[in-house]
């Protein structure tokens, strides 16, 4: 068993299934402004940008400035979302719960620490994470590091890992109560795949090690 003096956790699609919500929100709302975003769409090209990354991102989607109205219903989404609150990523919450007390954890995130602390609030997290609530936007220089030269893509792996990764990506949906999952299929497997690619670093060229990960993610789905 290996022995940790610490985690340091990311929060969004991490602890808290915001990032399919999230992309959800934003496409209909793409939608209503007159530029047709699926929720898959989002997913792939929105997913692990932040700032002004995020923003030119989808300045490329709609070919062109932002719409007029996009800034102002945004945030009245974030509003919204942080007043009702979002549920957790299946047995995110019993794992945390499940660390020994004296374990230090930390979250450390792109978002601001006003959507942290309140989500942590509604998940129940807050006095266990404590002051520990780190933002890449208010408490370093820059939240993200430069864009890969050789980001993960699905399009290299094997069949098994393909089939295993399919199976994840099912699950994740369903547990979102989501009935059509075959829409948003290789939307979420490529979500999955980038946070577990990030999860393992290097070792995300050793299939074994990738099979043996995406197979831990399924568990937390049993």
């Amino acid at each position: 068993m290996i022995n940790y003096d610490a985690i340091i956790f990311d929060f969004d699609g991490v602890l808290l299934e915001s990032e399919f919500e999230g992309n959800k929100l934003l496409a209909e709302l793409l939608t209503d402004l007159g530029h047709r975003t699926s929720t898959e769409d989002a997913i792939r090209n929105f997913v692990g940008y932040s700032g002004p990354e995020f923003m030119a991102a989808i300045e490329r989607w709609v070919g062109g400035a932002l719409p007029p109205g996009f800034h102002d219903r945004r945030r009245a989404q974030s509003a919204q979302a942080l007043q009702e609150g979002v549920r957790a990523v299946v047995g995110a919450v019993d794992f945390v719960q499940s660390l020994p007390p004296d374990l230090p954890i930390a979250v450390a995130s792109s978002s601001t620490t006003r959507w942290l602390s309140g989500h942590l609030k509604h998940l129940g997290l807050a006095e266990r994470f404590g002051d520990h609530v780190y933002s890449g936007r208010e408490h370093v220089d820059r939240g993200k590091p430069e864009p890969s030269k050789n980001p993960p893509t699905l399009q290299g792996l094997d069949d098994d890992t393909r089939d295993l990764l399919r199976s994840l990506a099912e699950r994740a949906l369903e547990g979102l109560g989501v009935k059509d999952t075959a829409e948003f299929l290789e939307g979420e497997m490529a979500r999955q795949f980038s946070a577990i690619a990030a999860s393992i670093g290097a070792e995300r060229d050793d299939d074994t090690a990738l099979r043996e990960a995406i197979r831990a993610a399924l568990e937390q789905h049993e």
